[in-house]
């Protein structure tokens, strides 16, 4: 591959300590962009090159196959964050994390249930990811995209249509670059105690201590996918190396030596399992890449 200004290229890149089930796998081409120029250079390159190209947020919320003949990329050098008053605008490659913070650093509140949310700004618009009956689309107010003709255009947030957990986005051959929020006045230290008490919570009933990728179905309406999965007895049943957390039945988590196939063969025994014991038929919230 050419190089190209503003990019960085590894070649047959190991991407276990890219995706958070720290899965096993390699790619071709691993890509860190540093500008939106050498972003759309690069693109130009790889489609007059036939060159299969991906774009890996933080990792999280995915299952992904051994090996992938094409190039993944990673948006490292968009992490700018401005605020003015109490409008926050961030670039794609910003850590969902970093953002909350700036938010609170800021004295704005509407963003504390996102300090935890393990992916990237853009990542988490396009699967319009949420926690504490919170999502991203309560606050935002814009994005600029990157189309498929590598035109720049912005989107109010009324023009994506959105849903839980996903968005029109995912159908769309669109690289999000940056999001604009509107968010509330508050107090920074309330918005502290407040992730505090979110934060201990979390360490009670979460598997934070190994490898996974978050909730694994959608709560279905007025029930929660942990609880049916508990009661269909499935907590701590395992296929190779992919286990149903004994903490929270909703996880599966890598006990050391998971492939994507024991994780995919586990999350479709969990299905029929809850299916044929409650008739209730959960969605799969992760999202498995399989590099076609």
């Amino acid at each position: 591959m050419k190089e190209i200004k503003g990019i960085k290229i590894s070649e047959n890149a190991s991407l276990k300590n890219l995706n958070t089930y720290k899965l096993e796998s390699h790619a071709k081409y691993l890509i860190r962009v540093e500008t939106l120029e050498g972003l759309i250079d690069l693109l130009k390159y790889l489609k007059e090159s036939n060159i299969n190209y991906f774009i890996l947020g933080a990792g999280s919320n995915i299952i992904i196959d051994e090996y992938f003949d094409g190039a993944v990329i990673k948006l490292d050098g968009l992490r700018k964050i401005e605020v003015k008053d109490n409008i926050i605008t961030s670039e794609a490659g910003v850590m969902m994390g970093a953002l909350s913070c700036a938010s609170m650093d800021h004295n704005l509140t509407g963003l504390e249930w996102a300090i935890n949310i393990p992916g990237t700004v853009g990542g988490s618009i396009v699967g319009n990811a949420g926690a504490y009956k919170s999502e991203m689309f309560d606050s935002l107010v814009k994005i600029k995209v990157l189309d498929e003709n590598l035109e720049i255009k912005e989107l109010k947030k009324e023009e994506i249509k959105h849903t839980y957990r996903h968005t029109d986005l995912k159908g769309k051959n669109w690289i999000v670059l940056e999001a604009t929020f509107k968010l509330e006045k508050g107090n920074k230290e309330e918005s502290l105690e407040l992730v505090k008490d979110r934060q201990e919570r979390r360490n009670k009933t979460q598997p934070l201590d190994m490898p996974s990728a978050g909730s694994v179905f959608r709560n279905p309406e007025g029930d929660h996918a942990g609880r049916l999965i508990e009661e269909a007895g499935l907590k701590g049943y395992q296929i190779g190396g992919a286990s149903v957390s004994t903490k929270h039945a909703n996880f599966i988590v890598n006990t050391g030596n998971a492939t994507s196939n024991d994780i995919k063969n586990l999350i479709e025994l969990v299905h029929s399992q809850v299916k044929e014991k409650f008739n209730v038929d959960l969605v799969l919230e992760q999202e498995i890449i399989d590099w076609k």
